[in-house]
C-alpha cells in the first residue's frame, strides 16, 4: 500500500514522501491566494474556497487568514456555515463541518497524530484520523480538537477547551 493509500486509512505512513508534498504545495498555492484577497472581493473568496475544499456549502464562509496542511483540500464545511479567523486544519484526512456549525476565531481541528516511539517519529510517520463536527454546532475561540474525534449535532465547545474524546 502506497503512502497516498495509508493517507485516509489511519496506517502509519511517511508524510515525507515526495509525491504527496508536491500535490499538498499545489493546494497551499491556492491557499496562499486565498489568505492575499482583499476584503472588497468576496466573489474571489468563495470561488477560490469552492476550489480548494473537498466541499464547500452553500451560504458558507471563511475568514481569512484560513490555514491548511493540505489547504483545506480535505475538509468538509456543510451549508451556512461560518468561520472565523484564523482556524488551522491540519487536513492530511478528511474533516466534516455539519451544516450551520459556528466557529470562532483561532480554532484547530488536527486530523494528524505521530507515533509514541521516538524512532517511528523521528523516521517521519505520521498516522491520520477524520474528524466529525455535527449539525449547528458552535466551537468556541480557540478550541482544540484532536484526531479522530466526533462532536455531535447541537453542540457547544466552550472558548479554550481542548476535546480529545467524543462528544454526544
Amino acid at each position: 500500500m502506497s503512502n497516498r493509500d495509508k493517507l485516509h486509512s489511519g496506517e502509519l505512513y511517511l508524510s515525507t514522501d515526495e509525491a504527496l508534498l508536491r500535490e499538498q504545495t499545489g493546494y497551499l498555492d491556492l491557499l496562499y491566494e486565498f489568505n492575499h484577497t482583499r476584503p472588497t472581493e468576496p466573489e474571489r473568496r468563495q470561488a477560490l474556497l469552492k476550489e480548494l475544499l473537498a466541499e464547500f456549502g452553500e451560504g458558507s464562509s471563511i475568514e481569512p487568514p484560513f490555514h491548511g496542511n493540505w489547504g483545506g483540500h480535505h475538509l468538509h464545511l456543510g451549508k451556512g456555515g461560518y468561520v472565523n479567523f484564523n482556524l488551522t486544519v491540519v487536513d492530511d484526512t478528511h474533516i466534516y463541518i455539519g451544516d450551520y456549525a459556528k466557529l470562532g476565531p483561532n480554532v484547530v481541528l488536527a486530523s494528524a497524530g505521530h507515533p509514541l516511539s521516538p524512532e517511528l517519529r523521528e523516521r517521519g510517520y505520521q498516522f491520520n484520523a477524520p474528524i466529525c463536527i455535527g449539525r449547528g454546532c458552535w466551537l468556541g475561540a480557540g478550541v482544540i480538537v484532536t484526531p479522530g474525534v466526533t462532536i455531535g449535532g447541537g453542540s457547544v465547545i466552550g472558548a479554550g477547551s481542548l476535546v480529545t474524546r467524543n462528544i454526544p
